[in-house]
């Protein structure tokens, strides 16, 4: 197993967050040399937190150069370890062992990187309806191809399969990532454009769901229909995988009921109002993927039309 592993976390203003962060990765049980964080221009107390770290070396950057290809080639370039492990600053680690399990799986010379799971902790702050739940034995999964016209040629199902990277918690070589396949000049979605790029060019990526990072978002209606827009661009964008019908509301409103109904330790009041949120979380993801498939019938500008209406700006990817 290499012994080397460094990490790599950009942040913004993540006081509330960077301590549970940065101790849940100095405390695994397999060493980090250290903890490269690129801040782009926090001001609420992040960076004086991060210094208290022996472990941190910190870059700090101009918040209008920030890029999420650009930004973290710029931390990986400090990186000297076999293994470099991406995450976030609002994001920590499930337990101890989750870089053990992972470097357990890097320990196949042909993997060049493996890609954990996110999940939401059971806290009365957080959504129920996505706390953890697991439901079946985690099995670690490998995705490989031949060639990229191999890649090119498979279903957009078995491409979304293989290039659902997740840069929230991600093992890399080093070496594969500085040299061969740095992250691209890209608007977002970098972790998914490289899991393509790495997919086309012939290497073996991994899925390890026992991996964990606990991370979570909390979001208003607004907030999930713009989520859901752009998730749905970047898989029609990397994979062609997009949906073929406007989903129903009844099943995700009879699953949501049930499983508030069965989650201990919450009030009668909490439950009704995590019901109505996540009504309105259902009604807004409804709309955006009805939105989503009207647009594609209509053509590719119609879908960029909506797309940048969502996110502000068009999506760009550069070399």
């Amino acid at each position: 197993m290499p012994n080397t592993i460094s990490i790599v976390i950009p942040v913004k203003n993540e006081a509330k967050n960077i301590r549970l962060c940065i101790e849940s990765w100095i405390n695994q049980s397999v060493p980090v040399e250290k903890i490269v964080v690129i801040d782009s221009g926090s001001t609420d107390g992040t960076i004086e937190i991060l210094n208290r770290y022996r472990q941190v070396e910190l870059i700090e950057i101009e918040q209008d150069n920030f890029n999420h290809g650009t930004t973290r080639n710029t931390a990986i370039q400090r990186v000297t370890t076999d293994l470099v492990l991406l995450t976030v600053g609002d994001g920590r680690a499930a337990d101890n062992q989750v870089l053990e399990r992972m470097c357990n799986v890097m320990r196949s010379e042909d993997v060049a990187g493996v890609c954990g799971h996110q999940i939401v902790a059971h806290e009365r702050d957080k959504n129920p309806v996505r706390w953890f739940r697991p439901q079946s034995t985690p099995v670690v999964c490998f995705h490989q191809f031949d060639s990229a016209q191999e890649f090119d040629c498979s279903s957009p199902e078995k491409k979304k399969l293989a290039g659902s990277w997740d840069n929230v918690i991600a093992l890399y070589r080093t070496k594969i990532l500085r040299e061969m396949i740095p992250f691209k000049t890209i608007t977002y979605g970098e972790d998914s454009q490289w899991a393509v790029d790495a997919l086309r060019a012939g290497h073996k990526l991994a899925y390890h769901p026992a991996a964990r990072v606990y991370h979570y978002h909390q979001e208003d209606s607004h907030i999930a229909y713009k989520r859901t827009i752009t998730s749905l661009y970047l898989r029609d964008h990397f994979f062609g995988h997009f949906p073929l019908k406007k989903p129903g509301a009844f099943k995700p409103t009879i699953v949501t009921a049930k499983i508030l109904a069965k989650t201990p330790n919450l009030t009668v009041a909490e439950k009704c109002r995590w019901f109505l949120y996540n009504l309105q979380q259902i009604k807004a993801e409804r709309q955006a993927v009805r939105d989503y498939v009207a647009a594609r019938h209509k053509g590719q500008d119609s879908i960029h039309e909506l797309h940048n209406r969502c996110v502000g700006r068009p999506f760009k990817v550069a070399a």
